[in-house]
């Protein structure tokens, strides 16, 4: 079986949730004998080899700019595999829902992770918007498999579209316990901060989360791990706060430092709003974090409405209000960070994963009977 895996900056890039996806399904489809073959964005690799752990790696060029890149090299990746000798394309990027035509062509067997509501996401304004909800019709009607990676994504898509899907969730990382020593660099304790990962947009409500942490009156500091790989006036207004009380750390790309970070936080908070099961949350998760969570349908799922996690509402008033209630009763966070990993089970297991992708790739390749 050979599966081309399109949509995502490429392999072994892997700062990002959909990079780390390929990474880990890829090695492991490998281990169970599926070649893979990996495509990527030719103009963020130095270098080119071939192959690299057992995975085929194709390098196809695309456009610099933000709003086309993932469009054109889509575009040109599914090209590229309509006269490969894949058998089953599986993409990651709803950029190419109206492309699902071209790899079958030749005959290919399609599958599409959809990822999240990417039309509702902020930074997708206007035609941008339009096109990400087309495209998203578009998978519906193009691709002959839909994956979901979230219950409540899966009742979007019936909702919005009525499509079936079905769902694979996103993996957690493996708890490895790391030295609070490593914060020393970053003048921190463990205990001392509060902590957001992700990247600096509205998509992920970084201003309210820094803004609701201002107004509260927590002593503690705010970690800001994160930022945008380009100018962007919206970061560098929330730089250019000035408080003593936040450190913008700008990208964290040692995992060690990363974990740590994550394991010794008195408070991670989540404001990440229309994605489905995400991996800053499965990170915060499989560290033990205490989790103080945006309220929306799918942090609810994660932290199994409130099992696992504590909530706050879209506002910088109600983050504020919760912070401040948090730290007249600190003990309560003990109870959440002994019993939050076990929110994971094999849902959120990598090599469980891993055998359903090949489960349903065998049943595209199945005829009808």
């Amino acid at each position: 079986m050979k599966v081309a895996i399109i949509g995502t900056r490429g392999y072994p890039y892997v700062y990002g949730g959909f990079e780390t996806f390929v990474r880990e399904l890829s090695e492991r489809l490998v281990k169970r004998d599926v070649e893979v073959h990996v495509y990527c964005q030719r103009n963020l690799f130095k270098d080119r080899p071939a192959m690299v752990n057992g995975i085929h790696l194709h390098y196809i060029p695309t456009l610099p700019g933000k709003s086309l890149n993932q469009i054109v090299h889509c575009l040109l990746s599914l090209f590229h595999v309509a006269v490969s000798a894949a058998d089953i394309v599986l993409v990651l990027n709803l950029a190419a829902g109206p492309m699902g035509w071209i790899p079958k062509l030749s005959g290919k067997k399609t599958m599409i992770n959809t990822d999240g509501m990417e039309w509702l996401r902020p930074k997708w304004k206007g035609l941008g918007a339009k096109y990400f909800y087309f495209g998203a019709w578009c998978a519906t009607k193009l691709y002959d498999k839909i994956i979901t990676d979230a219950d409540e994504m899966q009742k979007v898509y019936i909702k919005e579209f009525n499509a079936p899907s079905t769902v694979i969730a996103y993996g957690a990382p493996p708890f490895n316990p790391v030295s609070p020593d490593l914060l020393k660099d970053l003048g921190l304790e463990k205990g001392a901060y509060y902590l957001i990962i992700g990247r600096l947009v509205p998509d992920n409500n970084a201003d309210l989360l820094i803004r609701g942490f201002l107004a509260s009156s927590s002593a503690r500091k705010l970690v800001i791990v994160g930022d945008v790989p380009y100018q962007d006036s919206y970061a560098q207004n929330l730089k250019n706060l000035g408080s003593e009380r936040l450190i913008f750390t700008g990208y964290v790309r040692d995992q060690t430092v990363l974990m740590s970070l994550y394991q010794h936080c008195f408070i991670y908070l989540h404001g990440h709003q229309f994605g489905g099961t995400n991996p800053a949350m499965l990170k915060a998760m499989s560290n033990q974090c205490a989790i103080l969570a945006l309220d929306t349908s799918f942090n609810r799922e994660m932290l199994n409405d409130g099992e696992f996690g504590m909530f706050f509402e879209q506002s910088s008033a109600s983050l504020a209000k919760k912070i401040d209630d948090i730290e007249e009763a600190p003990d309560q966070l003990n109870d959440l960070r002994q019993k939050v990993q076990t929110g994971l089970g094999q849902k959120y297991n990598w090599d469980s994963i891993t055998g359903q992708y090949i489960s349903e790739f065998a049943r595209l390749m199945t005829p009808d009977k």
